[in-house]
């Protein structure tokens, strides 16, 4: 049976089943759409998420397989946790969710073109300020002023967060985050983190790859997860 790309319907926020993505490119499931806050819930809500450049449609995805971090294994090395105790930044959460992505959109290390267009931008944004997008910020203070040198966000949906994009400006700021981020999940007894797609970096901290199924499974059984309430107010983490 050939496999067929599935053109969104601008009138229904629906997705097709997501064994209907394509082999090849790996994960890609539908075209079009829009990036409305209910489109992009549904999206999340089933393991769905966009990725497009700018002379591209807009694509949604459902990799096979899926990168993720088990809590439990996020790894903090020697060198790490000797930076951790010198405690060289202060780290927030939900203090500066646009900086956080416009910084990502522009991050000194993003070689080729950015994926984080002014659409996403725009549409991630909306999505934080209704409570269902979420960053964590890595500050440095120098003199009388603090600036911001690392961050991370992501998506979240009771006890799923979906890891988004990152950046930093200092060495280990991103690395902090993702540490603040996993601690904060795990005092919830959330114990994964999805990042949708593996690289380098994330490997280094203790991603892996499972299979689509297999993260379904552990997907649809965070999002039943009930947060504290007030889980994500603003304030400053402390990592332990």
């Amino acid at each position: 049976m050939s496999e067929m790309l599935y053109q969104l319907d601008d009138d229904s926020v629906a997705f097709p089943p997501t064994d209907c993505a394509l082999t090849e490119p790996n994960g890609l499931l539908a075209l079009g759409g829009d990036l409305s806050t209910a489109r992009l819930l549904n999206a999340y809500s089933q393991g769905i998420f966009p990725w497009y450049s700018e002379d591209d449609p807009l694509m949604w995805w459902s990799p096979n397989p899926r990168a993720v971090i088990d809590i439990s294994e996020l790894r903090v090395n020697r060198t790490l946790v000797k930076a951790i105790r010198k405690a060289p930044f202060t780290i927030t959460l939900n203090q500066a969710f646009t900086q956080v992505i416009q910084l990502c959109a522009d991050a000194p290390f993003r070689f080729d073109e950015t994926w984080i267009l002014d659409d996403m931008q725009t549409a991630y944004i909306n999505l934080h300020q209704q409570g269902h997008a979420h960053s964590i910020e890595v500050w440095q203070h120098n003199d009388n002023t603090k600036v911001l040198v690392g961050g991370l966000y992501g998506v979240a949906i009771h006890g799923f967060f979906s890891g988004e994009s990152m950046f930093y400006k200092q060495s280990n700021a991103s690395k902090f985050a993702l540490v603040a981020l996993g601690q904060l999940l795990q005092s919830a007894d959330i114990d994964f983190i999805d990042c949708q797609l593996l690289n380098p970096f994330l490997e280094e901290m203790g991603a892996k790859e499972i299979s689509r199924e297999n993260f379904l499974k552990k997907q649809q059984t965070a999002i039943t997860q009930s947060l504290p309430e007030n889980f994500w107010r603003p304030r400053t983490l402390t990592l332990l």
